[in-house]
């Protein structure tokens, strides 16, 4: 693969990934950690032909970035966890209609106004069901600057590939470190564009939603003469009301499976150092994720030094969990410690899908980082 270096923000870098991955469009308004995605976008969209547009608030932000994607464009908006919150009825309408879109998260404290100039991962579970009813969100996380870019070049692929909406999760942390990130060429990136699937037959024979039970909607651009009504609620085949039992079941049960049939194309994590564990006594796991990896990595290297064996599992997409993976190593491995800037959001997964109760964790919830020292030493008094 060819790169090329770059020194930027985490927030510019999304910005930046936006762009190269063929984004037309970001709607949003100004928030503490994130604005920085907006001011950036802003100087780069008007020079590619693209749009940027300051709404008059979060929930307007949403409605125009769902608008352009049901006109055929990329679109991308940027937020912190209480524009989420104000997004979240208009993300449950574009879960319904299936319309793609990107919303990169950059979480700070809350609940509330929170801390909004410190970091957090309080908006875990939120990503997870940002509102009401069934469906299944497509979640990704940021460990590092590069990823900032990468994560969310993958999400526009993903949101056309299952035309919902996608999540990108970064934190303050990231969003405003300030340093070299190893990145794919603008090239690269554009090779790699895969278009949303178009229905091309008569349009009297167009079914947007009369699709497999596992598949995402075919949703044409709107004003190229292909009609469907556009509704939140349950819809049939033409995307017409419908109060059906079957069609209603199956709509719901596809908004799942097109999702959960599919979590190989999703999942993504990265093993740091776990090639040489073998689930001897004294080895330990450290589950985390985001920024709180970085130091996570730093306090392996110690512990490593200091004669603990020691090994980091990072899921990089977080929703739809990596389940599998993550039963894989709490089985082999008898130390697990969880490390989060929040209180158990993903330890409780990690106890789900491992059927474990006796997980450790370290938790922060005051707006500031967890330290390498501050992992070590946690390690050292549980196990």
């Amino acid at each position: 693969m060819q790169t090329r270096e770059i020194i930027s923000t985490g927030n510019d870098l999304a910005a930046i990934a936006a762009v190269d991955a063929g984004c037309l469009f970001f709607a949003g308004y100004p928030i503490t950690p994130s604005s920085e995605v907006m001011h950036t976008i802003s100087d780069l969209l008007p020079e590619i032909g693209g749009v940027a547009i300051q709404m008059e608030d979060e929930i307007a932000g949403v409605a125009a970035a769902i608008g352009a994607g049901m006109s055929g464009v990329r679109a991308l908006t940027a937020t912190s966890g209480p524009g989420i919150s104000l997004k979240a009825e208009n993300l449950g309408l574009a879960q319904m209609t299936e319309v793609p879109l990107v919303i990169v998260n950059v979480m700070r404290g809350g609940p509330s106004t929170g801390l909004p100039t410190r970091v957090s991962q309080g908006d875990v579970r939120q990503a997870k069901n940002p509102s009401h009813g069934d469906y299944r969100s497509i979640t990704l996380c940021a460990g590092n600057l590069a990823e900032c870019y990468t994560e969310v070049v993958r999400a526009f692929n993903l949101a056309d590939r299952f035309m919902q909406p996608v999540f990108v999760l970064t934190d303050e942390t990231i969003g405003h470190m300030h340093g070299k990130a190893v990145i794919p060429t603008e090239e690269e990136v554009k090779n790699g564009i895969v278009p949303r699937k178009k229905f091309d037959g008569t349009p009297e024979d167009y079914r947007p939603y009369g699709v497999g039970s596992d598949e995402p909607a075919v949703l044409n651009p709107m004003f190229e003469g292909y009609r469907y009504h556009f509704t939140g609620l349950h819809h049939d085949s033409k995307g017409f009301p419908t109060e059906e039992i079957e069609t209603c079941r199956k709509l719901i049960q596809r908004l799942e499976d097109k999702v959960m049939m599919h979590r190989d194309e999703l999942e993504f994590n990265e093993e740091f150092m776990l090639d040489d564990m073998t689930g001897e006594e004294g080895e330990v796991l450290i589950i985390a994720y985001g920024s709180v990896s970085l130091s996570a990595k730093e306090s392996i290297r110690h512990l490593r030094a200091q004669g603990i064996k020691a090994g980091l599992f990072r899921p990089i997409t977080l929703w739809p969990s990596p389940a599998e993976s993550i039963r894989k190593y709490t089985d082999m491995i008898k130390n697990v410690l969880c490390v989060e800037l929040n209180i158990r959001q993903y330890t409780e997964e990690v106890e789900r899908v491992s059927s474990r109760l006796d997980i450790q964790g370290l938790y922060k919830v005051n707006g500031r980082p967890i330290s390498p020292y501050e992992i070590v030493n946690k390690v050292k008094e549980v196990f």
